[in-house]
């Protein structure tokens, strides 16, 4: 993914993410099976470099689309919402029922 083709990570770009990760898996396994795994360390670290590099990008453009609804969410609830809690919504208190008030 080095090149400079589009960058968003739409269903296309998530899939191929999908089947490297498989892939590596699938490598890791065959290594293992035929006993040859500490064998093969520069190859896997080539391979888990290339994940790492396409997981950073899945999570960056992951937690902008998270950052871009919040900032919508309190567009849409007036100036700061939330008293300026900033990217809470109403209802947070039902998404952790284990926290209660004396908990904090």
């Amino acid at each position: 993914m080095g090149d400079n083709t589009e960058e968003v990570y739409g269903p296309d770009r998530a899939e191929r993410l999908l089947a490297m990760l498989r892939a590596l898996a699938e490598r890791i396994r065959e290594l293992d099976r035929t006993g040859r795994l500490l064998e093969r360390v520069p190859e896997l670290q080539k391979l888990l470099g290339n994940a790492r590099s396409e997981l950073f990008h899945y999570e960056v453009e992951s937690r902008r689309i998270v950052e871009e609804a919040e900032r919508l969410a309190r567009e849409a609830g007036g100036e700061g919402g939330e008293g300026g809690r900033g990217g809470h919504f109403e209802d947070d208190e039902d998404d952790e029922p284990w926290r209660r008030v004396g908990d904090a």
